[in-house]
């Protein structure tokens, strides 16, 4: 079978641009690992009517809503390799040998997070340690502290949280971030900048209690938001000739086409920030809606002149 699109990808944007092209009345694989990125993180936050629910629960109401519409076929198994073969159609090769073949395909892989290696992190992680204040900062509300980021965009996070937090230590982990005009300006507002390496991060039952750095020294902490390097979670944009981004994604136009003729990305393996269900969710949408109107286009420009009319409408 020929798949009018097949999606890489069933995190928000994924899911939300098989339910667009689904209702489209559009053929669709819809290729999902089942590893979801967020499955750390205790609920999402920032989707209206969805506010506070779980990345599974979210998941679960998603596939249900998506697979109402009888096109759409949900393939559980991972995708190794993606390619455009010589007929002009894309092929996806999944990880059991299948071969998935498609009109057009979508980028919807999202990225990986690469975390400063620091020890005890991950124990913490979606449950005291977070990276996104939009989405966990009001849980953290009004508690001392930390962030933890090796990139110069450090001061505009700690500027942010200063809004949840005005107790609000900065790590830089051994980076020189920030000039000496950011760190006045930090510490203007009571808020301390720490320079030398973390070494742990000091909690139990998911709970922070310490920062440990590299001197010994132990500061006392509730919480608090570690800043990740992005990557694509894979590489078929790069493999196939994408132009990318000054950040890393995919570069796109307004309704998702990538520089390569049929391929598309949505979500963050396009943007990469920000890093929300929300903004995943719209441009999942919006990317469907764009494959949709690319393959209506070329349905009508096969089809030939019409055909005589019928002897009832003649008058």
């Amino acid at each position: 079978m020929i798949y009018d699109c097949a999606i890489i990808g069933g995190g928000p944007a994924g899911l939300n641009a098989a339910l667009v092209l689904g209702r489209a009345r559009r053929s669709v694989a819809l290729i999902d690992n089942n590893k979801p990125r967020n499955a750390v993180t205790h609920a999402s936050h920032g989707f209206i009517t969805r506010d506070g629910v779980t990345p599974g629960e979210f998941r679960r109401i998603a596939y249900d809503e998506v697979l109402r519409y009888p096109s759409v076929k949900h393939l559980q198994t991972e995708a190794v390799e993606a390619r455009n073969n010589a007929s002009g159609l894309f092929e996806v090769l999944d990880s059991s040998g299948l071969r998935i073949q498609a009109r057009k395909l979508i980028l919807a892989s999202g990225v990986k997070e690469i975390f400063p290696e620091i020890d005890g992190f991950y124990p913490l992680y979606g449950k005291s340690l977070f990276n996104c204040p939009y989405c966990d900062g009001w849980e953290l509300q009004d508690q001392p502290l930390v962030v933890v980021s090796e990139s110069p965009a450090v001061f505009h996070t700690a500027k942010l949280l200063f809004n949840w937090s005005k107790d609000l230590v900065v790590c830089t982990n051994g980076q020189s971030s920030l000039s000496d005009e950011q760190k006045n300006r930090l510490q203007a507002k009571g808020i301390v900048v720490m320079e030398q390496p973390v070494t742990a991060f000091v909690g139990h039952h998911g709970r922070l209690e310490h920062v440990r750095f590299a001197d010994g020294t132990e500061l006392p902490r509730a919480g608090g938001f570690v800043m990740p390097r992005f990557v694509p979670a894979v590489p078929f944009g790069e493999r196939l000739g994408c132009e990318r981004t000054e950040n890393g994604g995919i570069r796109t136009d307004a309704w998702g086409r990538t520089s390569i003729p049929g391929l598309y990305a949505a979500g963050d393996a396009s943007y990469f920030m920000p890093s929300q269900v929300v903004f995943a969710a719209a441009d999942g949408s919006r990317t469907a809606m764009g494959v949709n109107v690319d393959l209506t286009e070329e349905d009508f420009a096969k089809i030939g002149s019409l055909p005589e009319p019928r002897s009832w409408w003649r008058r």
